[in-house]
């Protein structure tokens, strides 16, 4: 529990930096917002993610893996336009916006779990002493 509660604050903090970070994405509100919009982003991605990587699959190859680029781009629009229909107050004007905000989001999220000591799937490492 304590890992999931970890992982929806720091994509909350990086969406946070997405919207001072990038012109076209906005939202309404506090915290509340942006962790709906966490959780919202976070279950798209666990869900939809692995699916359209596979179905990709000869574009991830050929592209050497940078499409997945485009579909985070995606599914950040898909999740602020999803969101949006449920009355959570997030906002991305259009895919230019989404994907670099994706882009934000991501490296944002990759830097706060490396100083919070969790691997990209939210697994705590232990340092050897």
């Amino acid at each position: 529990m304590r890992r999931f509660l970890l992982r929806w604050l720091v994509a909350a903090i990086a969406l946070y930096a997405a919207v001072r970070l990038v012109p076209g994405i906005a939202y309404d509100g506090g915290w509340e917002t942006l962790a709906g919009m966490a959780l919202i982003f976070g279950l798209l991605n666990a869900i939809l993610r692995p699916i359209l990587i596979l179905l990709t699959c000869p574009l991830q190859i050929l592209t050497l893996g940078l499409f997945s680029l485009v579909l985070n781009g995606a599914l950040l629009l898909l999740a602020a336009n999803l969101a949006r229909g449920l009355g959570v107050g997030f906002y991305v004007r259009d895919y230019g916006a989404a994907f670099i905000g994706a882009l934000v989001v991501s490296i944002v999220s990759f830097v706060l779990n490396l100083l919070l000591g969790a691997d990209e799937h939210g697994h705590e490492r232990h340092h050897a002493r």
